[in-house]
Order: structure tokens, then sequence, then C-alpha cells
């Protein structure tokens, strides 16, 4: 009787494990989101400071790629008075490659220089 019962709880092992396993790795996709979308911000108020302060579009670009990571790709545009960078990047590891997740931040802000 023995045998048979640990029979059973192999093979619903064998079932859940495949189960669990994408799971975590949904999870762990989720907190890779998570985090890239964090960086994408933080880029994006960098590079608003910096146009702000009237640095050129290039200085931003790096600025941005330093923050957001070497994958991320910045567009500044001017409305007015206002400023706005907008910083994006797909969401990376092997989860991240398979699903086209493209996340993408902006941030505005008024220019602090004289004309």
């Amino acid at each position: 009787m023995a045998q048979r019962s640990c029979g059973a709880v192999t093979a619903e092992f064998a079932v859940t494990l495949p189960a669990v396993l994408l799971l975590l790795a949904m999870l762990l996709a989720g907190a890779s989101a998570g985090v890239t979308q964090l960086r994408l911000e933080e880029g994006a108020r960098a590079g608003a400071r910096a146009l702000a302060r009237g640095d050129d579009s290039a200085t931003v670009e790096r600025i941005v790629r330093t923050l957001s990571g070497g994958s991320a790709s910045a567009a500044v545009s001017a409305d007015g008075e206002w400023l706005h960078v907008t910083v994006t990047d797909r969401v990376g590891g092997p989860l991240g490659a398979s699903v086209p997740w493209l996340l993408t931040a902006r941030a505005s802000t008024r220019s602090e220089t004289a004309g």
C-alpha cells in the first residue's frame, strides 16, 4: 500500500511542478517590468531636469541612457515653454524577450533658461 501512495505523490509533483515554475517565471517577469519602469521614470525625470537647465538633446540622451540602461531611447519635444522627455525600452530577461512589453515614461518641465 505504501508503494502506491509514493507513486501518487511523485505523479502529483510532476504535474504541479511545471505550473509552479510558470508562476515563478511570470512573477519574475512582472518584477523585471516593474524595475524597468522605475528606471525609465528616473531617466525621464533626470532628462527633463537637464533640458530645463538648458542642456542639449545629446546630453539628455546620454543622461537617460546612463540611468535607464543602454537599450533605452529618449525623445525630446517642446510645446511652447514646456519641454518633454519620453523614454521607452523593452523589458529584459527571458520572458521579456518572448512577450513584447514596451514600457514608456514621460516627464515634462518648464525651461529655466531665459529665452
